[in-house]
């Protein structure tokens, strides 16, 4: 293939600097973006919006505006200046979250089921909006709507590896939610085919195939570290401690397929949680 000149904003983060390492790996000239330096995206072929700041923490207004400020008026912005740009980039891979579907139970979710209800709804309606402009002025834009990301060194997993190897992790609430999930090294390789591939457009659900109850991933989780999974979080104690956030985040439920990836011919190297937690935690 030939070398692209991709731009990467997030690229301090979990998901963006391992993108940023397999670009590099793969030849491409990586810019990396940061606040304010938008202007910088001139003469790229493609850019990558992973930026955002973390919702993994209780929620005050002050904590929701800047979850919502950082995902829509920084794509925003990058959108009109892309919209500006002559030539503009062939595709802007941008950033968006199952929490789109909202708290659906066990209802199956592709990427034509309707918004859902609540903060973290709203907030990725609003984020995949604002790339309207970069759309309206001819740019492919793909909105990545991941789930769970599984691997080594950071995330989700960086959290729950303490509590479980220490034989005290468990289920949250009823287990009965459904947890949508994708491997880093999936995620990595879908966020290339995306920028590759010109027939893929609109909203992508960037996860596995195989979404599993959150009693299933913690018992998963403690058959590959070699530990119990014996504790249980209520879910009255997980909305004591983090308010609104647990029940958005903790408690939600989506059961999310790929559909449109799976159809665009994109293959998984982990379509199950235990090959793909026991690849993200092998020695």
């Amino acid at each position: 293939m030939t070398p692209r000149r991709v731009a990467v904003t997030g690229a301090s983060g979990f998901v963006g600097s391992a993108l940023v390492a397999v670009l590099r790996r793969d030849g491409d000239e990586v810019l990396t973006i940061r606040r304010g330096e938008v202007a910088a995206l001139e003469g790229v072929h493609a850019v990558v919006n992973l930026a955002g700041a973390t919702i993994g923490r209780r929620w005050t207004t002050a904590r929701k505006r800047e979850i919502r400020d950082s995902r829509v008026r920084g794509t925003r912005l990058i959108a009109e200046t892309l919209a500006r740009l002559a030539p503009a980039p062939r595709v802007l891979v941008s950033a968006s979250a199952v929490g789109y579907y909202g708290d659906r139970g066990d209802e199956w979710l592709d990427e034509n089921s309707a918004p859902g209800a609540g903060f973290l709804a709203e907030v990725a309606v609003a984020w995949e909006r604002a790339t309207e402009p970069a759309r309206d002025a001819g740019v492919r834009v793909v909105h990545l709507r991941s789930g769970l990301v599984l691997g080594a060194g950071g995330g989700a997993l960086a959290r729950l590896r303490t509590p479980f190897t220490l034989g005290v992790g468990g289920r949250l609430g009823s287990g009965r939610q459904w947890m949508s999930w994708v491997s880093l090294d999936d995620l990595l390789a879908l966020i290339r085919f995306a920028i590759a591939n010109d027939t893929v457009s609109g909203a992508v659900n960037a996860v596995a195939p195989s979404p599993v109850t959150n009693a299933e991933f913690t018992a998963t989780l403690a058959r590959v570290l070699h530990r119990p999974a014996f504790a249980h979080v209520p879910a009255i104690a997980l909305r004591l401690l983090f308010g609104e956030m647990a029940a958005a985040t903790l408690l939600a439920s989506q059961r999310v397929r790929p559909e449109r990836l799976e159809r665009a011919g994109f293959s998984f190297a982990h379509r199950s949680v235990e090959p793909a937690l026991r690849h993200a935690l092998r020695p």
